[in-house]
């Protein structure tokens, strides 16, 4: 076991992969000696070739496109789009072809593509690189969308994202590359894909969130604990499709709610969630559930990102709201 950042931990998982199947290719935008933009596959094409890792011109519809194509021949391309902002290029590609191939074909053909792509604020990235398009991806069936909120997780869910024989869009908050460590086995393993975690067990209230709010939610429970208010944390991991299971079982225990999401009010999947436990779990809610989002205007520029985005001081303010309902 090592620590490892969460960059490296994705590195570690690309490796084992290409390593152990020789139909995994990864692709994209300056991936190859560069590294790509946070050298997420750095020495990769060293080790494994440029036949196996190599780098795409800038042309994010091409990406969407040959990866289709690639997996169709039976190859499983890891393709990185370098920043969310811009996927709407690929989306004809993904939405319109790759999540519909399985339905399309009748079953006889599958589109075992994984999509990696960095997203989030807290980082001071220029214009279209922090936005939280995870709703657009969420709404299209036939993808699985994937968001860790640890090194552990990511090693795990990457690999079972790329072994997994439909699409997978696998997003990566920048904040959390390289903002802490933690023990990661060397070995291979895996974590299940569609599953919730409970980050930390709680009685009180229950707050539900993914990506990098995972820690703001984490840091309001310490703040609630000395008000005598014990949360439970709910990591979502994935959030097409959710696991209602665990999401219901946590609010009837606790009996309150609120979502956390750092994408707009409007956007996101806090949305969805919300509407889920209140159709599964109405008669053991005791107050609304309630959200903390961004509000609903475009991603400022980076001098005002700070007051944007989404503070576990907001957090605390909804449970406050929702405990004295």
């Amino acid at each position: 076991m090592a620590q490892k950042t969460m960059i490296q931990a994705i590195t570690d998982a690309m490796h084992h992969e290409l390593k152990d199947d020789d139909n995994v290719l990864l692709l994209g935008e300056d991936i190859g000696q560069n590294g790509g933009v946070f050298r997420a596959t750095e020495g990769l094409q060293d080790e494994f070739g440029e036949d196996r890792v190599f780098d795409t011109p800038l042309a994010e519809s091409g990406i969407g496109s040959l990866s289709l194509g690639l997996s169709l021949q039976g190859f499983r391309p890891v393709a990185e789009i370098q920043f969310i902002g811009f996927i709407l290029e690929a989306m004809d590609a993904l939405n319109g072809q790759t999540a519909r191939m399985r339905y399309r074909s009748g079953g006889t053909k599958s589109a075992p593509v994984t999509i990696r792509t960095p997203f989030g604020g807290g980082v001071h990235t220029p214009e279209l690189h922090a936005d939280s398009l995870e709703g657009l991806i969420a709404q299209q069936p036939g993808f699985r969308v994937v968001i860790p909120s640890t090194p552990y997780d990511a090693k795990g869910l990457l690999i079972s994202s790329i072994r997994n024989n439909d699409p997978v869009f696998f997003m990566e908050h920048m904040k959390l590359y390289r903002s802490f460590r933690e023990e990661i086995p060397d070995e291979t393993y895996t974590v299940d894909l569609d599953k919730a975690d409970i980050k930390r067990e709680g009685k009180d209230v229950t707050l539900i969130a993914y990506g990098a709010m995972v820690h703001t939610a984490l840091k309001a429970a310490d703040e609630l604990k000395n008000n005598n208010i014990e949360a439970e944390v709910v990591d979502l991991r994935t959030i097409s499709p959710l696991d209602t299971e665990t999401i219901v079982e946590s609010v009837k225990k606790t009996n309150h709610a609120v979502v956390i999401q750092e994408a707009q009010r409007q956007a996101g999947v806090a949305a969805n969630v919300v509407s889920e436990i209140q159709e599964r779990a109405i008669l053991h809610l005791e107050a609304p559930v309630m959200r903390v989002t961004a509000p609903d205007t475009v991603y400022p520029f980076s001098q005002a990102e700070e007051i944007w985005l989404p503070s576990y001081e907001d957090v605390i303010q909804k449970v406050n709201d929702v405990i004295n309902f």
